[in-house]
């Protein structure tokens, strides 16, 4: 065979044994530099992210600690509430498609900046209604409210026991408040507030995430979102503790003189400045817009420590095909009072940033992260079940939970409130102005419990001589009673704190799968579409979520005992609940949703296990394929050099 032959075989066994290059110092000097930069642009785009997260969390806690308050201002009730609260998911629901399938196209960090501007003019919005809106009014119980006469109560509710002009005076007032009951059409503007929350909302989790996994390494992916997600949750806790703070404040303060005020924060009438707070979480969304403007389009691809030597785990779990995907860089008070809502947050923060650092320090397969998630939904599955033994009972208020006698039960009908003891009274029985008596009985109003005289002293109000408390009353015969509801030692609090104890574990245990179960979306997912991908899942969860506040609302409202009236006749919200039929509708929804989320989780499980399966062994049968031809070649370079290649040739020692 001729020389050249010879030399290109040659030239063939030599490349395929020969070692690689190092690089030269300049290239490792200039790949160092810019993996610094990298890192630093792409850990201040992860702070952004989570100031983000931890505003919009903000909003969102204040929000449902000002749900009751919202109630009682616009005199709504519970299923309107809950439209009011699902109008987030449907502003959400408007564009999620359309800005997670362009807005990955686009400059994403802009694009976030943009939605968080959106989302603080929506929250401040919200707190429009109470500067158009009349001041708040609350019933009193007599409109002698500076007299200092001794007046009936029992007298009062009957308007032939008035003079004429009082009647007269009366029903002119609540001709002119009817009149202006029309204000209470204002909780449009909360709509469509949470409306923009939702739209501004939209782009924050679909580009923010794809964005952090895109320019992060694998190995520190799941890392970087659980710190995202673990400060998302800090939002809440000073969401809610910024709600019972604007709780314990007038509604109308600094609109109206506070000394003029006759009611109390105890008071069931009581509505707190619930509009405050959204002043003060709309400018923290308009503040976490800023650092997105500074932000680049891209950044620089990190690979992990393990990228050189195999392939990347997500490419398990993608359907293989003959397309290149490669996409060109420029285009990517008290203990208890506190505790109460506030003291689930700390453990599901702890729980989904502990779901991280178990997916970075022990890299779990995607399987192993299906296999953590199943087992923790299980597990706070069932600890979620043992709230069902874990209740309070009905405070005792006559005619609606015991009997005027002070026996149970009592069947509830239209004339449950009247009695024997307050027949000749002629009461209302619309009206909720609660009266504990000293039997520990709450009266529905202080007409209802026959009291006969009343003296006020500042803003404390005593009844006396009041008919149904004393034959109900204990062996002192005392017959008088105080404004609001009695306080009974039932037991509850030392329910209460089981219930903290349990509900603090289980909500660490659901909370563990949370990581896991975001890294599986993101691994079985191609990565052009990684921010769409999301965007559909964001839109499903959206989806389901908006009916959730509307059909739990009105569940709700079947357990309710006393509605209230507006002053124009129609139902407003609910003073009463049976707390017992609140709590099986509550958790046996809440258990029926989670059985179904169960169930998906298996299945979801199964057909893991089966492409993993399957793609195991194709990988295998590719490997062994590649091993038995590497061998083949090697061999024949072997016989062809040993076949063509003589025992001596001119230059032979020269070239050894």
């Amino acid at each position: 065979m001729d020389t050249s032959s010879k030399e290109n075989i040659q030239l063939f066994c030599k490349s395929s044994v020969q070692p690689v290059r190092r690089p030269s110092f300049k290239t490792e000097y200039s790949s160092s530099k810019e993996k610094q930069q990298c890192c630093g642009e792409l850990k201040v785009f992860l702070g952004a992210l989570s100031f983000v997260y931890f505003a919009k969390a903000l909003a969102e806690g204040y929000l449902k600690s000002t749900i009751t308050q919202i109630e009682r201002r616009f005199d709504i009730p519970s299923s309107l509430v809950g439209v009011i609260d699902g109008s987030f998911e449907i502003g959400n629901l408007l564009v999620i498609t359309f800005v997670s399938y362009f807005g990955s196209k686009l400059h994403r960090p802009k694009i976030i900046g943009i939605g968080c501007l959106i989302m603080g003019v929506g929250t401040l919005l919200i707190a429009m209604p109470q500067f158009f809106m009349q001041r708040y009014r609350y019933e009193k119980y007599s409109p002698f409210s500076n007299s200092t006469l001794s007046l009936s109560p029992c007298l009062l509710e009957s308007d032939s026991q008035l003079p004429q002009s009082i009647i007269e005076k009366s029903q002119s007032k609540r001709n002119d408040e009817c009149e202006m009951d029309a204000s209470s059409s204002m909780w449009v503007y909360v709509f469509l507030g949470n409306l923009l929350r939702g739209i501004g909302e939209t782009p924050i989790q679909p580009l923010g995430i794809a964005y952090l996994d895109d320019f992060a390494s694998e190995d520190n992916s799941a890392f970087y979102i659980g710190c995202v997600q673990t400060v998302a949750i800090i939002g809440p806790i000073f969401g809610f503790l910024l709600g019972s703070l604007c709780a314990k404040l007038y509604v109308d303060i600094g609109f109206v003189n506070l000394d003029h005020v006759t009611i109390t924060p105890k008071d069931p009438q009581w509505v707190g400045a619930w509009w405050l707070g959204y002043l003060i979480a709309g400018i923290v969304s308009l503040l976490a817009a800023v650092p997105f403007w500074c932000l680049p389009k891209s950044l620089p691809r990190l690979r992990s420590r393990e990228d050189s030597n195999s392939s990347s785990e997500k490419s398990k779990f993608i359907m293989d095909d003959h397309t290149d995907y490669q996409t060109p860089l420029g285009e990517k008070s008290k203990i208890m009072e506190m505790a109460r809502g506030l003291i689930n947050i700390p453990a599901v923060a702890l729980g989904i940033f502990s779901g991280g650092i178990i997916m970075k320090k022990f890299r779990i397969s995607v399987y192993g992260a299906a296999k953590l998630y199943l087992g923790s939904s299980v597990l706070g599955y069932l600890l979620f079940l043992s709230l069902f033994a874990l209740g309070c009972e009905n405070s005792d208020v006559a005619g609606l939970t015991v009997s005027y006698q002070g026996t149970k039960p009592v069947s509830y009908h239209e004339r449950a409130l009247f009695s024997d003891c307050n027949s000749r009274c002629k009461c209302s029985e619309t009206k909720w102005e609660p009266v504990c008596g000293e039997n520990g009985i709450t009266y529905a109003s202080a007409c209802l419990a026959g009291c006969q005289t009343s003296i006020r002293s500042g803003k404390t109000l005593i009844f006396y001589n009041c008919t149904c408390v004393e034959i109900a009353a204990s062996k002192s015969g005392n017959s008088s009673g105080m404004v609001g509801r009695c306080q009974k030692d039932n037991g509850c609090p030392k329910m209460f704190l089981y219930f903290l104890v349990i509900s603090v574990i289980t909500s660490y245990t659901l909370s563990l799968g949370g990581i896991p179960g975001y890294m599986l979306l993101l691994r079985c997912i191609k990565p052009q579409l990684k921010s769409f991908a999301l965007g559909i899942y964001t839109l499903a969860i959206r989806v389901l979520g908006i009916p959730a506040p509307m059909y739990f609302g009105i569940l709700i409202d079947t357990s309710c005992l006393k509605w209230g009236f507006k002053r124009c006749g129609s139902r407003g919200s609910c003073r009463l609940y049976d707390s017992n039929a609140f709590r099986h509708i509550y958790l046996g929804l809440t258990v029926m949703l989670g059985t179904v989320s169960i169930f998906l989780s298996i299945a979801v499980l199964f057909t893991l296990k089966k492409n993993c399966v399957s793609k195991h062994r194709s990988f295998r049968t590719k490997t062994e394929g590649t091993v038995v031809s590497a061998r083949m070649r090697k061999e024949n370079c072997t016989t062809s050099d040993h076949l063509l290649q003589p025992n001596y040739w001119p230059g032979k020692e020269t070239q050894l």
